[in-house]
């Protein structure tokens, strides 16, 4: 087994969201920043996301290919293989090229339902160079999950993804 770094875990001491992702994201960036294969370092930092939080009850990214969103890494149940633009929040952060925070899911127009257990969700896009190249996709069974901490948090981290591997 090949690893760049020994981390068999997390090392999250935080309880506070906020804290919680000012000690998380330099792990993740720390995890995969030697990596040179998108899909490695995708399929890692879902699973960083999904260990630190466990109100995540999926997270994944959709990679824009030929035009649509292409489910790529995750962690959580069976997700949508496939995501039209300007369909679901997907579809629309990624048209909009802003991230979405949907305190509940059922009152988004068109939302896609992958899991009927979902209440909440935040996408973030990805943009590399000016180009959208794919979304990060959070959902949650809590009502109102994600909120401004999230937002800025994870907007940095799909920044510095975008910047890396992309």
């Amino acid at each position: 087994m090949h690893c760049t770094i020994n981390m068999e875990s997390l090392n999250i001491t935080a309880s506070e969201k906020k804290d919680l992702y000012e000690e998380l994201i330099p792990q993740i960036a720390s995890l995969i920043a030697d990596e040179k294969d998108r899909i490695a370092a995708l399929a890692n930092t879902t699973a960083a996301l999904k260990e630190a939080f466990p109100s995540y009850s999926w997270v994944g990214f959709y990679l824009l290919k030929d035009g649509e969103l292409v489910v790529g890494p995750f962690q959580g149940k069976i997700a949508c293989t496939r995501i039209a633009l300007n369909r679901g929040v997907c579809g629309a952060a990624a048209t909009r090229r802003q991230t979405i925070v949907v305190e509940d899911v059922d009152a988004f127009p068109g939302h896609i339902a992958c899991d009927g257990g979902s209440k909440s969700e935040i996408v973030v896009p990805l943009i590399s160079n000016g180009s959208l190249v794919g979304v990060l996709d959070v959902d949650s069974y809590a009502y109102a999950n994600f909120d401004e901490t999230d937002k800025r948090a994870l907007e940095r981290l799909c920044a510095q993804i975008a910047a890396s591997h992309f």
